[in-house]
């Protein structure tokens, strides 16, 4: 996503010298294969559809089981991987905090742009999807093929805000419930820093070999992508015709339209608060995004970043402590494009956004994006996004289709990310010269 598909060597030497996880070697399949296997299991699912009808449900008898336990396969790495990185992530973030003021102002930036793309979530998809629904039929048949519970009841206010702190957080791990375990995992985490180092060093080794174990189960899972995606991919056409093709697309324009918004607001940013002239931001962005659109990787772009804030004038002690910081912990448009895919799924499956809902996908998906590493598209994609749906009550069967037609939208992460990190390397730089 944000950090795909770069050197895993350089990642795994910057995550060291931060005190951060160091990524064993991960399975990677590329993203042309897995968008290959879905445009074949949907070309094959149509023709058997509308060609060979008698043989459909022989072919479907043995594609559907096999879609549905690779989805089982990813479901169940979600807990363990976002539970183990949330800590990893909490700590890496408080030692970066007591590094000094400008890592403290770096953090501060990267907040409030994390929440606003949170925010931008939950009113531009919805807005979209009011303006141009999913067709009915398209939604209904999809439903229909890919599966997924939708909960049978809301629960109220109350019930809401008891279920935030769980009375057995084992229960609630077991039971899927994201949101109070992983604000468990932030406290326990917190805690942890205030041990002695000998203590809180043997918890961080312990959480980060369980993450690294963990990614390298789902990387072994997702390994097998192309074979998931075919089987899925062909069992949703044969069902629902082609309403999959259009509803995919329609995906991709609503995901991708919430991460533009972020992106271009990163231009007003550079101008307003890092009191940089437009033309001239514009103008040394343009090489930048150039690179990270033909790497999909803001870890390679980061020489790209440098040289442009050595054009932009910013100091290069401030451009060399900010930008691999930002590099490291903050992918701006994580928190509206993830969530975007659960809003979106949620108006799929007609589960109602309840205040509750919006407010735990808000804070899940801040924390999920300042807890996320550098990992393959879609490692990222199913350890960021799993965790808010799971959080907001939505179903997650349909997340095993969507990873592969994550590489569109993967452009729209990389080119607003690289224009988030400049321009928030600038307006630390700002801040540093006001009195």
């Amino acid at each position: 996503m944000n950090q795909t598909h770069g050197d895993d060597n350089a990642a795994n030497a910057a995550s060291a010298n931060s005190g951060g996880l160091v990524l064993p070697p991960i399975a990677q399949v590329p993203a042309g294969w897995t968008f290959a296997a879905l445009a074949i299991g949907l070309g094959g699912g149509l023709a058997l559809a509308f060609a060979a009808p008698g043989v459909m449900p022989q072919v479907l008898a043995v594609a559907g089981p096999v879609g549905d336990l690779w989805l089982r396969a990813l479901q169940a790495t979600i807990v363990p991987l976002v539970s183990a990185l949330i800590f990893t992530g909490v700590l890496q973030t408080v030692r970066t905090a007591s590094a000094g003021p400008m890592a403290r102002a770096s953090l501060g930036w990267f907040m409030g742009v994390l929440a606003f793309g949170a925010g931008v979530a939950l009113t531009v998809p919805p807005l979209l999807l009011r303006l141009i629904p999913v067709p009915q039929s398209a939604g209904d048949a999809l439903r229909a093929s890919l599966g997924g519970a939708v909960p049978a009841s809301l629960p109220g206010i109350a019930d809401y805000l008891r279920s935030i702190i769980p009375a057995n957080v084992i229960d609630a791990a077991a039971s899927d419930h994201m949101l109070p375990l992983i604000l468990f995992m932030t406290v326990f985490a917190l805690a942890a820093t205030r041990l002695v180092p000998v203590q809180r060093d043997a918890l961080a080794t312990l959480f980060a070999a369980i993450a690294a174990a963990m990614l390298v189960v789902i990387g072994w899972v997702l390994a097998l992508a192309p074979v998931g995606v075919l089987a899925l991919s062909l069992t949703v056409a044969a069902k629902s015709g082609p309403a999959a093709v259009g509803a995919l697309a329609h995906y991709i324009v609503i995901v991708t339209a919430s991460g533009t918004v972020v992106w271009l607001a990163a231009y007003p940013f550079a101008a307003l608060v890092a009191r940089q002239p437009l033309a001239r931001f514009v103008r040394e962005m343009l090489p930048v995004q150039v690179f990270a659109l033909s790497t999909q990787s803001s870890l390679a772009s980061l020489p790209a970043m440098l040289g442009a804030c050595e054009r932009l004038g910013l100091r290069p002690a401030t451009a060399e402590f900010t930008m691999p910081l930002a590099v490291a912990l903050f992918r701006a448009t994580s928190p509206a494009m993830n969530l975007a895919v659960v809003v979106y799924v949620a108006h799929w499956y007609g589960v109602p956004l309840t205040a509750g809902a919006m407010a735990s996908g808000f804070v899940m998906a801040i924390l999920v994006s300042l807890s996320s590493v550098s990992l393959p598209g879609t490692i990222s994609f199913i350890a960021s996004v799993g965790p808010i749906a799971l959080a907001m009550g939505v179903p997650v069967a349909p997340l095993a289709l969507l990873v592969a037609v994550e590489v569109v939208p993967d452009l729209m992460r990389t080119l607003g990310n690289v224009t988030w990190d400049v321009a928030v390397t600038a307006a630390v730089d700002r801040a540093r010269a006001d009195p």
